[in-house]
């Protein structure tokens, strides 16, 4: 490694105003315009979570409480970057920003545990694109997938058995578990994408670490772009659940780790008020956020590598 070894923690990227909606929205679209009615839409949810999302803020705390961690448990030194795919500081601003210290081998992770081509090949080419523009190389370490890490899977297993108290005492034993991530189009099936596998197996591990006799797993907040996506979705999961008599559920969105609109908005505001009209007592885990046990996790990830997969990202080719 070199004297200091760079660490990149990506996330998708949110706006930080209702004003910025509209060209967060644009860079989600690849450059194209969202209609009028689109981005209404979208600052509605916005609004009703307050104007913004924490997800900077936790990717930043997150950031500074690895760094601490690295830095007392190694001899070397170590700096912990952030980077977004869709907003400021965008990816190929912290790309800047190390080559600028002078960093010569990086450790790159997007805080998604699963690997899709279609979510995570996304933060792999913005550091490509970062990196041709640099004067000298960077050799660049990817965690694609880290959904095995032991770490992360004991994070969810704790905030799940800590989301259990919550439930009336002589009522646990029928809580029903959901499980949940980011639904994709369902053509990624087409490419044997390992997202559900890859879903699936964390599902599991964490299913035994914790005991639960049984569980299932739904999707969340596709968009509506004209094709199918991969189901069930929540809220279709949240009324068969009402017409099979279940009172108590509780949501583990183990595809995600911060509080994000795909949190605050899609299940504490939409789902939450579909279970309540539904009669149910729809509780969710808390995300591991910057938690310590997370924040192992990464650690372990950044030194260790368990429990994932690692692509070597071979610097470019300066000219």
């Amino acid at each position: 490694m070199s004297p200091t070894a760079g660490v990149l923690l990506m996330a998708y990227g949110t706006p930080n105003s209702l004003d910025e909606v509209e060209p967060y929205y644009k860079d989600i679209r690849g450059g194209r315009t969202p209609t009028p009615e689109q981005v209404r839409t979208l600052s509605d949810k916005y609004q009703k979570v307050g104007g913004r999302t924490p997800l900077l803020d936790i990717t930043r705390e997150v950031a500074a409480a690895l760094e601490r961690r690295l830095n007392g448990a190694e001899s070397g030194g170590y700096k912990v970057y952030v980077g977004m795919k869709h907003w400021h500081p965008y990816i190929a601003q912290a790309i800047d920003q190390i080559a600028g210290d002078g960093v010569e081998e990086l450790i790159a992770i997007p805080l998604a545990p699963h690997y899709s081509q279609m979510s995570t090949d996304g933060y792999r080419s913005s550091i490509e694109q970062a990196l041709r523009s640099q004067s000298r190389p960077i050799s660049v370490r990817l965690i694609e997938s880290w959904h095995a890490n032991p770490l992360f899977i004991q994070t969810i297993a704790e905030k799940i058995r800590e989301a259990l108290k919550g439930f009336p005492p002589d009522e646990v034993a029928d809580v029903r578990v959901v499980f949940g991530a980011h639904s994709l189009p369902r053509r990624i099936q087409q490419w044997d994408d390992p997202y559900q596998r890859e879903l699936n197996q964390s599902c599991e591990a964490v299913a035994q670490m914790v005991g639960l006799p049984s569980w299932q797993f739904s999707f969340q907040s596709a968009s509506n772009t004209g094709e199918p996506w991969l189901g069930p979705d929540i809220l279709e999961t949240l009324g068969d659940l009402a017409s099979q008599g279940v009172k108590h559920v509780l949501t583990v969105a183990i595809g995600f780790v911060s509080d994000h609109l795909e949190i605050l908005y899609d299940i504490d505001i939409e789902a939450k008020e579909l279970a309540d009209g539904l009669g149910l007592n729809l509780r969710r885990t808390e995300m591991p956020n910057a938690s310590p046990m997370f924040v192992d996790a990464l650690a372990d990830l950044v030194t260790n590598g368990t429990g994932a997969r690692i692509a070597d990202l071979a610097p470019a080719r300066v000219t």
